[in-house]
């Protein structure tokens, strides 16, 4: 049996677990910053550095006990080594570093995004490749077609805000706090989605990206002008994050020819209300719809661990001199989107 210890600390959750190759998570460790970041209303990547070297250790300590196992037990370390912020990147690509040395065990360096596109493969055995992937996160928008580990195509990218960035935004602008993803889904379960004209930027276009950034102006003046109740903000503005998704999803599946499931992941993947519609979209396809469960969405060791696994069972290690990355894509031959914020 397989066992790789997965550490992630790319952003501001800093993560352990050790996960087998047959997809069973033995243990799983986590440590949020959410206090920390609070007054700031989003994430100090100096802050977050010096949480990750404070919690991780002891984190790794407490999965081990948890699973009955030592660092001996394990196959392989397996590491966050991009894309993110880098501070925080370089605290578990190090750590697994030492780890990795001390104990004479392959180091396996994930890509974070790769973590993500590979996470319902953990959640649903059965899951085949090729398959659509929409990853939604606070930095990422993309569409993927993923056609193997280490095998990805990428069909869509934002060109300017990611939807998670959106969220955050749009929940600082209506003062309901951090982390804003979730606080604007509970504001919108109040509201009325139809009470507030806001654009839809790029559909109906033959453009495949996907644009933000005009969504976020839009909510912002509807603030200022004070005409309008922060739930029916919220609910008008989720509603036309799902019309972007839905739309830019669907172009993407009408050119995705033999893709065993519509699969949708990342911390947006959590919201509930983009996960009905987008089940709705694979049903009107005759596709299955796959979504790990919510704890899996957001940042997590496990997916890494399981990403881990993944690549050493397709025999790809990684020498100790490998490097952190803040940026790192998933594709990288797709061709350039245009716009300066490209969330490659």
């Amino acid at each position: 049996m397989t066992i790789i210890l997965g550490l992630e600390s790319s952003c501001d959750e800093t993560a352990a677990a050790l996960v087998t190759g047959d997809g069973r998570v033995l243990a799983h460790r986590l440590a949020t910053q959410e206090e920390a970041h609070r007054p700031y209303g989003g994430v100090v990547p100096e802050i977050a550095a010096r949480a990750h070297v404070e919690m991780l250790t002891p984190l790794v300590a407490a999965a081990f006990e948890e699973a009955g196992l030592t660092l001996a037990d394990v196959d392989a370390i397996a590491a966050t080594a991009g894309p993110g912020l880098i501070g925080g990147v370089m605290v578990g690509l190090v750590t697994g570093k030492a780890l990795a040395h001390a104990a004479h065990k392959p180091l396996i360096a994930v890509n974070h995004l790769e973590g993500h596109a590979l996470s319902p493969r953990l959640a649903d055995q059965s899951l085949q490749f090729p398959y659509l992937l929409l990853l939604v996160s606070g930095g990422h928008c993309q569409l993927l077609r993923v056609e193997g580990v280490g095998r990805y195509k990428r069909l869509a990218t934002t060109i300017d805000d990611a939807a998670g960035e959106a969220f955050d935004k749009t929940a600082k602008l209506l003062g309901l706090g951090y982390p804003g993803g979730p606080r604007v889904e509970k504001a919108a379960a109040l509201g009325n989605p139809k009470a507030v004209p806001l654009p839809r930027p790029l559909v109906g276009t033959s453009e495949p990206h996907f644009s933000f950034a005009g969504l976020k102006s839009a909510v912002m003046r509807a603030a200022q002008a004070g005409q309008h109740s922060v739930e029916d903000i919220a609910a008008s503005f989720q509603q036309a994050v799902i019309d972007c998704l839905i739309d830019r999803t669907a172009r993407a599946l009408s050119n995705s020819h033999g893709v065993t499931a519509l699969v949708v992941a990342g911390g947006v993947a959590a919201n509930g209300a983009i996960r009905a519609a987008l089940e709705k979209l694979a049903a009107d396809n005759d596709l299955p719809f796959v979504a790990p469960p919510m704890w899996l969405c957001t940042d997590n060791a496990a997916m890494i661990g399981w990403a881990g696994a993944e690549r050493f069972a397709a025999g790809l290690i990684d020498g100790l001199d490998v490097a952190a990355r803040p940026r790192w894509p998933l594709d990288p031959d797709a061709e350039a989107a245009r716009g300066a914020g490209v969330k490659a």
